[in-house]
Formats: structure tokens, sequence, C-alpha cells
């Protein structure tokens, strides 16, 4: 039980130490609000639970559509910042949010609409997510866009802090029989290979070693 404690510990720790991909989905006809929203997400990197991505970050000489795909297939929250120009956009309503949105619905990645401007968005393919503000009030029609804002990065929280508590039920207490070697008679759980890049020789390893520290 002391073993099984202490890894279930450590991957715990591990977990809540992993930082969330999150990449931006706009028109650059937006890139203003996108840089404003940016900041605010400021706290979440300071605290090292999220890193971000955009298009303005690929360089010259970089294959513009194979890093987007890139980024986009390994985005864990991907922000589809929503108005008229969004909407316009064959690129970023035909390719970047319905491939988004692809992830979504498989569990994949989480979609956030953040609505910047007015415009009619209910009733197309994203309507159904519940968007970042209450109500998906516009970030423009707040009397300042930080009060806004504030609202998205409350919703991202809430986000990371849902992803971290399924990818530590990935990780715990599957019943299985036990090996062998007496040493480790009673260890009831696995991992799962999305949860832990572990092997499971690695983790015989580290109870044998916790077995022999309580013996000393």
């Amino acid at each position: 039980m002391a073993q099984n404690g202490g890894i279930s510990s450590f991957l715990h720790r591990s977990i809540l130490r992993a930082i969330t991909t999150l990449v931006f989905s706009y028109s650059h006809a937006d890139e203003a609000l996108r840089n404003e929203l940016e900041k605010h997400l400021s706290p979440l990197k300071r605290t090292g639970k999220i890193t971000t991505w955009h298009d303005r970050r690929i360089v010259p000489g970089q294959e513009f559509e194979r890093k987007i795909d890139h980024y986009f297939s390994q985005a864990d929250i991907i922000l589809i910042l929503i108005s008229s120009d969004f909407i316009a956009s064959d690129y970023c309503y035909q390719v970047e949010m319905k491939n988004a949105l692809e992830r979504h619905d498989r569990g994949e990645a989480v979609v956030i609409p953040v609505i910047l401007r007015n415009c009619a968005w209910h009733q197309l393919e994203f309507g159904s997510i519940m968007a970042a503000t209450i109500d998906g009030k516009p970030i423009t029609k707040f009397a300042t866009h930080d009060e806004g804002y504030v609202q998205v990065v409350e919703a991202v929280s809430r986000a990371i802090a849902r992803m971290e508590a399924k990818k530590l039920q990935q990780t715990i207490h599957i019943p299985s029989p036990a090996p062998a070697n007496p040493i480790f008679q009673g260890v009831d759980s696995v991992f799962t290979p999305r949860s832990s890049n572990l092997t499971l020789s690695v983790i015989a390893r580290i109870m044998l070693f916790e077995t022999v520290l309580t013996k000393l």
C-alpha cells in the first residue's frame, strides 16, 4: 500500500506539472484583440500552466500550412476567436475550425469559442459548445475588454482543471493479476500509455526501490 501511494503521489505531481498547449484560431483582422487576450493569459504562463502558439510565430522559410497543422494537431486547448471576419475566412472556418472540432468531438482537445465581436454565430457548427464568456457575450460589448478577457482566462483555467482530473483518472487502479514475484504481490494498478511514458518495468523498479527504503 505504501508503494502504491508513493507512485500515485508521484504521478499526481507529474500531471500537475504538465504544461497545457493552447493555440489560437483567429482572423488576422482580429489580431489586436488576440494580442490583448494573450496578455491576459500571462498569469497561466507565469505559473507554468500553459504555453501558447499562433501563426505569427511562423518564421520565414517555414511551410505555413504544415506548421499550422502540426500545432493544431498537438494542441490541448484551441481557442477559436469568433467574429464576422473569422466566419468569412475560408481557411479559418473550413480548415482550422473544422479540424479543431473534429479533435474536440474525439476527445483529443478542448475547443473554447471566444466571441470577439457581435455576429450571427449561434446556428453554426460550434454554436452548441459553451463559449468562454457568460452567455457568449462579445468581448467588445463589455464595459472594458479586460472584463471579458478575465472571463476567458477563468474558462481556460476550468478547462485545464478538468483535463488534469481526467488524466489523473486515466492513471489509476485498474485491477490486474498479481505478478509471481512476492515483492510485487498486491500491486493492483497499471498505467495507460497516454497518461505516462513510464513502462511497467520502470514502475516495478520504482516500487522495489521504495520497498528497500522502507526496510532500511
